[in-house]
């Protein structure tokens, strides 16, 4: 695993690692690492200095990078930040056009080297995070629905990753963490 800090790591707000008890998964909607750290590292929130960013971003070859420390509350997923990791998946998604109406299919799969280091990954942060025991899906909390961006008149989901294309069943029968149920989320 290479661990490279976004330049504002130090910004974000500490936590307890006792405090983590929930993993998201994403997936970028982004063409490439290299565009994902780009992305990350934008500032977007001017008060605090800091931007969207996962804890663990895993390329389609199965490479692993730590872009923002476990003990730090990364922004990936709205409301659930201080409980949760961010772990974000290569994989194009929706892009470039994430809110076109007629862009709404995310057909790219899941390659098998990034889908087992994803599983060791899970399974080190059972080792690491003594609170964790819930997985979602950025799609799963964040439910919104938006006006589309070629129709206002349509709305479409805000967030749909990791998507059809993740292997929930294959994840799932690897880990003892369990899908965070409805009756969790706020």
């Amino acid at each position: 695993m290479r661990i490279d800090p976004l330049p504002y790591e130090r910004l974000l707000e500490p936590r307890p690692l006792s405090q983590v008890d929930l993993v998201v998964i994403h997936c970028t909607e982004l063409p490439d690492l290299a565009t994902a750290r780009e992305y990350g590292e934008r500032v977007l929130y001017p008060a605090s200095g800091t931007g969207n960013s996962g804890h663990w971003y895993l390329d389609r070859d199965g490479r692993v990078e730590r872009w923002v420390d476990p003990a730090r509350v990364a922004h990936h997923v709205r409301g659930y930040n201080p409980r949760s990791v961010g772990i974000e998946l290569v994989n194009s998604g929706r892009w470039p056009d994430w809110l076109d109406s007629r862009r709404q299919a995310m057909d790219e799969p899941y390659p098998d080297a990034q889908v087992e280091a994803l599983a060791g990954l899970l399974e080190a942060l059972r080792r690491e995070l003594p609170a964790l025991r819930w997985i979602a899906g950025h799609e799963d909390l964040d439910t919104d629905q938006v006006p589309a961006s070629d129709d206002a008149t349509v709305q479409v989901h805000r967030k749909r990753d990791p998507g059809p294309m993740f292997p929930w069943s294959r994840i799932l029968a690897g880990t003892t963490l369990q899908r965070l149920p409805a009756s969790a989320q706020p």
